[in-house]
């Protein structure tokens, strides 16, 4: 199985899940919570978040592996991995915060979102620059 066609199959089930959980995800947002209630919400953005930040750590390993500072080889692994954990992280992220109806505290996870929308571009620009340094040295 080619990268490419992992990269369609792991966006694939994310957005099968997210179509088949929002209707399920609208009704249990509904009800009042306590500040340190786990909601679908907030369920949804911890849960992004997790990618995201593998997607920095592996970005920059990447990075730095391209830059011929640890190990030898290209990184390009490691930097197609950054770039479709940003790229999850951050489209699950828009989705938490273009479903959240209240603020911060109302158990939407709309700053969890707002931490996903930051944390996944920059798992995919360490992706890109080290997929770029890669091609150039390769």
């Amino acid at each position: 199985m080619s990268v490419r066609h992992a990269m369609a199959a792991v966006a694939a089930v994310l957005l099968g899940i997210v179509g088949l959980a929002t209707p399920a995800a609208a009704h249990v947002l509904a009800q009042p919570v306590d500040a340190y209630t786990l909601t679908a919400g907030r369920l949804w953005s911890a849960v992004a978040a997790l990618p995201g930040l593998a997607g920095v750590v592996v970005g920059g390993l990447a990075l730095a592996r391209s830059a011929g500072r640890i190990g030898r080889g290209t990184g390009r692994r490691g930097a197609v991995v950054a770039l479709a954990a940003g790229l999850a992280c951050t489209v699950v992220g828009g989705l938490v915060v273009a479903a959240a109806d209240g603020g911060p505290g109302t158990g939407y996870g709309i700053v969890g979102g707002y931490v996903d929308l930051v944390v996944g571009p920059i798992a995919m620009v360490l992706g890109g620059l080290a997929l770029a340094r890669s091609r150039r040295t390769a």
